[in-house]
């Protein structure tokens, strides 16, 4: 079942979570590894919390339209975080769009990449792991015990 509501409130925990993650590798990570370190701690970090929060978003929304609500999330997490992601850049150092492009020269797009994949992916998987194939040997009408 499509659930927009909880597709933006898990965005909402993304966007949160991916801002925090930027500001403690823009205060006190950087000081005290390089900028390629930096970039690769605010990609790497956030890929597990966004796994959760896809396989928490596909188990609500499993039933007969799970893939209309991954396609969601697929759709608005990686379009609206880069959205975040500017913003914070321009509001916190005043930097001009050029900068925030220049970020898809490093490992940033994997991150991106992420948001849309892995709500489809754990969606699919939901749906293969909740469903299992019949056996051959049950009956539709019948329950063995």
């Amino acid at each position: 079942m499509s659930k927009p509501g909880l597709t933006f409130i898990l965005w909402l925990a993304i966007a949160l979570f991916i801002v925090v993650n930027d500001v403690v590798g823009d205060t006190w990570i950087a000081a005290t590894l390089t900028a390629r370190t930096v970039e690769w701690y605010k990609v790497l970090v956030p890929l597990p919390y966004v796994a959760m929060l896809a396989i928490i978003h596909a188990r609500r929304t499993a039933g007969p339209r799970w893939f209309e609500a991954a396609l969601l999330a697929a759709l608005l997490w990686p379009v609206s975080t880069m959205l975040v992601d500017f913003i914070y850049l321009r509001l916190t150092y005043d930097a001009e769009p050029a900068a925030f492009f220049d970020r898809f020269g490093g490992p940033y797009p994997i991150l991106i990449a992420a948001l849309f994949v892995l709500p489809l992916f754990a969606g699919a998987m939901m749906r293969r792991f909740s469903h299992p194939e019949r056996s051959e040997g049950s009956h539709a009408g019948g329950n063995r015990r």
